[in-house]
């Protein structure tokens, strides 16, 4: 009694609403599915890993790679592959090194301004609510990458942890990989020019 909610069937038998017909309904809703299509995750959750490290493959490119965002003189801001949100973006120093400590002075100070840069970048193209910005070293901080520091900045909106990731251990993004770079791109670039 009084317990009707999103997951109650509303209207049934003995509301006058009726049953036969509200019955079809409902077994009709359960036989229809949305589905959601995340195809490029799957080298995440099938296991399959690059040899060598990420950042390094994607600064060495020879070809540009389409989740670098931006290039700096002694770092870059890519994209999350496997992303928080929409928009999380890395800095990241060209220099292979796993420490705040191993940085050089000029290498900090460009992690700091490209880092405050994808602030600004952020702002603009989602208008989040909040920002969450960080560094993990190490693998019991919660490190992916362990041996190559990377500053992440994640905008971040009320909300968006709901029940997809709380049940179902998965995110919907709205926006895909290349869309949010098309996104942030000029902007990192009127951002550079100053």
């Amino acid at each position: 009694q009084g317990a009707e909610g999103v997951d109650q069937p509303r209207g049934g038998i003995g509301r006058g609403g009726g049953g036969s017909i509200n019955r079809a309904r409902r077994r009709r809703s359960i036989l229809t599915l949305d589905r959601l299509w995340s195809a490029w995750r799957l080298a995440y959750v099938t296991g399959a890993r690059q040899e060598g490290c990420v950042f390094c493959l994607a600064a060495d490119s020879p070809e540009p790679d389409p989740l670098i965002v931006f290039r700096g003189t002694r770092c870059f801001v890519i994209l999350n592959l496997y992303p928080y949100n929409n928009g999380h973006l890395m800095v990241v120093p060209n220099r292979h090194v796993a420490t705040l400590a191993a940085l050089s002075p000029e290498e900090l100070a460009e992690v700091g301004l490209l880092t405050q840069r994808c602030e600004i970048a952020l702002t603009e193209a989602y208008t989040p609510q909040g920002m969450n910005v960080g560094i993990n070293l190490g693998k019991s901080a919660g490190a992916g990458v362990l041996d190559h520091i990377h500053v992440h900045v994640v905008p971040r909106w009320g909300g968006d942890t709901n029940f997809m990731t709380v049940v179902g251990e998965m995110r919907v993004l709205p926006e895909d990989l290349a869309s949010s770079a098309r996104r942030l791109r000029p902007i990192f670039e009127r951002l550079a020019a100053g």
